[in-house]
């Protein structure tokens, strides 16, 4: 037409363009929204399922409300305490019990589901794989062993280690204000956790596929029961 010329067409363009990468993102974010919403409200055939339990081996992943709820947070309350030690020393022994109990509440919850389940068989040549009750203290101790490690003493003490340097640190740079220089190492402890977390979840998943699950199933599990 006679108002139409190549810079405005081109402009056009680029918004037609713009408006549909916007619309296939929304379109894409949605479809990842539904499976969320399946995966953590399961349909009546998933329900029934976890209700009978897998049939598979020991630890294929179910719903499980201490990793799949807001109280996995609960395993991280003992790296909150670390980071506020020296603020609130008082509450760092009571974060411990709590991120403690938390694993307590794992293990036992793990040794459920496998109660819930026929017997398995392991690759490991012994009688184990016909003891229905030796599976269920497995499910727990792995478990729990996993729990205490990835989500209370390893990270506890990589949180310590961080608030100590930071501190000492601080202490040094006299250039500080004094606000800045009692909040900064908490900050660093708190700041730190999401950088930590996946990483020593990996080690201890290594270490333990090579060593006591490794004498217990006879083979690397893959399937790990517990994440944090």
């Amino acid at each position: 037409g006679p108002f139409t010329s190549a810079p405005a067409e081109s402009l056009w363009r680029g918004v037609v363009s713009t408006m549909t990468n916007t619309t296939n993102s929304a379109k894409n974010a949605a479809t990842v929204q539904k499976k969320k919403s399946l995966r953590h409200h399961p349909t009546q055939k998933q329900q029934q399922q976890q209700q009978d339990g897998p049939a598979t081996e020991i630890g294929e992943d179910q719903y499980n409300i201490f990793r799949d709820s807001p109280l996995r947070y609960m395993g991280y309350a003992n790296e909150i305490g670390e980071s506020f030690r020296y603020q609130f020393p008082k509450f760092v022994v009571p974060s411990y019990i709590l991120a403690f109990g938390y694993c307590g509440m794992d293990a036992l919850s793990a040794g459920y589901r496998v109660w819930k389940q026929p017997p398995k068989s392991f690759n490991n040549g012994t009688s184990l794989s016909s003891s229905k009750e030796a599976q269920i203290a497995i499910a727990t101790f792995d478990t729990l062993l996993w729990q205490s490690l990835a989500s209370v003493m390893i990270p506890g003490a990589t949180i310590n280690l961080l608030v100590k340097a930071s501190r000492l640190t601080v202490s040094r740079t006299i250039i500080l204000p004094t606000m800045l220089s009692k909040w900064a190492p908490t900050g660093v402890g708190l700041g730190s956790i999401p950088f930590i977390v996946h990483p020593i979840d990996t080690a201890v998943d290594y270490a333990l596929d090579n060593s006591v699950r490794l004498m217990i199933f006879g083979e690397k599990n893959n399937e790990n029961e517990t994440k944090k």
